[in-house]
């Protein structure tokens, strides 16, 4: 007769005859800058900034603005924009279908919410790109939103926040996307002249047309610890001109030194920056 103690199911948990309950998966995260182990909630109260190395996650757009803003005073603008299909583009996917995804997993229209705030109690207009809607990227919607959301600054006389974190213009959509680089640079030029107070905040990754337009154009530009900033990325540089880039080459670090970005800032200090420069700019 076997000595092996019988259980009944009540002491078996269903799937794993052990008895021993599995780890729910995405309790913990591997930072990528240090490899330490972290316990996600513990990250997520850290503001998503790992606290052994400082590294800063990407996070989407809702994420940044409970983080920045003020709570309870985000008002959306706009958000009925959605994108068209101009080109019926076709890769492994249909435009259209790789959109219904991103919309799915995100939960909103497009790579780019825009809307009014406050920031320890100043009003402004505040645009926020999210990674996670097909790597941020500007299509018609990001270039429409982010000047209509320029036009209200400049007509409420509000500050203009930009929280930039994209590829690059969205080749979906290909000269239409391009297009967007002049058409958010031409409102920002008006809002300058006017005398308008714009603020750009560059995140991970931000590259491409994006960089290459409106999000270079601030009169203040900040940036996160450690972001990715660039036009092509380094791999493509390296490819071109054969040579060995420098440590840390296109991080904000780096463009601090060339002298590109103002000021590089930690995400838990972000909103003290951004309402102190309102404040000394009389906004």
């Amino acid at each position: 007769m076997s000595d092996v103690k019988a259980r009944s199911w009540s002491d078996v948990d269903a799937g794993h005859p052990t008895g021993k309950k599995p780890v729910p998966e995405g309790l913990w995260v591997r930072c990528p800058e240090c490899s330490a182990i972290l316990f996600r909630r513990s990250l997520e109260n850290n503001l998503n900034v790992c606290p052994e190395c400082e590294h800063h996650f990407r996070i989407s757009a809702w994420v940044r603005i409970t983080q920045i803003a003020d709570p309870g005073t985000f008002i959306a603008m706009d958000e009925q924009l959605v994108s068209g299909d101009p080109l019926h583009f076709v890769d492994v996917k249909a435009y259209p279908d790789r959109i219904a995804a991103a919309r799915k997993k995100t939960g909103h229209n497009d790579a780019i919410q825009c809307g009014t705030a406050f920031i320890k109690g100043r009003k402004v207009i505040l645009a926020i790109m999210d990674f996670t809607f097909l790597g941020g990227s500007m299509g018609s919607v990001v270039g429409e939103k982010i000047t209509r959301a320029t036009e209200a600054a400049l007509e409420e006389d509000l500050p203009l926040i930009i929280v930039s974190a994209s590829g690059g213009a969205r080749m979906m959509e290909s000269g239409l996307s391009l297009m967007q680089m002049a058409k958010t640079s031409a409102a920002l030029a008006r809002f300058d002249e006017m005398g308008g107070l714009f603020i750009s905040v560059l995140t991970d990754p931000t590259t491409g047309g994006v960089t290459a337009s409106f999000a270079m154009l601030g009169d203040v530009i900040l940036a996160e610890r450690g972001a990715l900033i660039g036009f092509a990325g380094p791999r493509v540089i390296e490819q071109t001109i054969r040579q060995e880039l420098p440590d840390g080459f296109q991080r904000a670090e780096f463009l601090l030194d060339c002298g590109f970005v103002d000021r590089v800032v930690h995400r838990k200090d972000l909103r003290s920056e951004v309402s102190s420069i309102i404040d000394y700019a009389g906004k």
